[in-house]
């Protein structure tokens, strides 16, 4: 019975041992995938800080050039403001030519007039209107060749009213 008792303790240990062996096999091809999968876990956190720090270097560019469109905005957003001042400088200057204009056209109205109002034309004497030229830029040269027209035009009016009134 030793016999028996013996190789059944053999038969045990050598089956134990093949299932020790076969476990052993599983858990080395699990490690092996393991380490496959840690190599491609370092090249995949290899390209994600390379991507990281590419954001990065594009995000600096970025604020770059968010800097120099705020600061070429601010320079344009300037001179639109010189632009508009100077163009509203532009406008009262025409419309005191145009008050002028309507001055003169208005004393012209009043030689004309009927013999009636006559004297009272008489009493008022006429004289040349003055323009001033505005300051030169911009549009300037053109402002002041119809402020000079515009003279030389109540020059002209007021000679033939003297004229007519002689």
């Amino acid at each position: 019975m030793t016999f028996f008792v013996s190789m059944a303790a053999d038969i045990l240990v050598a089956v134990l041992l093949v299932a020790t062996i076969v476990s052993s096999v599983k858990l080395s091809q699990r490690i092996s995938k393991l380490k496959a999968d840690e190599s491609a876990l370092r090249s995949t956190i290899g390209d994600l800080v390379v991507a990281s720090a590419t954001a990065e270097r594009a995000i600096a560019g970025l604020r770059t050039t968010l800097d120099e469109c705020d600061r070429t905005l601010a320079e344009r957003l300037g001179t639109a403001e010189r632009y508009a001042a100077d163009l509203s400088a532009h406008v009262e200057a025409g419309e005191s030519v145009i008050n002028r204009i309507a001055a003169i056209v208005g004393q012209a109205r009043t030689a004309t007039a009927p013999a009636a109002q006559a004297p009272a034309a008489a009493a008022a004497p006429l004289r040349p209107v003055a323009i001033e030229a505005p300051a030169a830029g911009g549009n300037g040269e053109r402002v002041g060749a119809a402020l000079a027209a515009a003279q030389a035009l109540s020059e002209r009016a007021l000679d033939r009213l003297r004229a007519r009134a002689a």
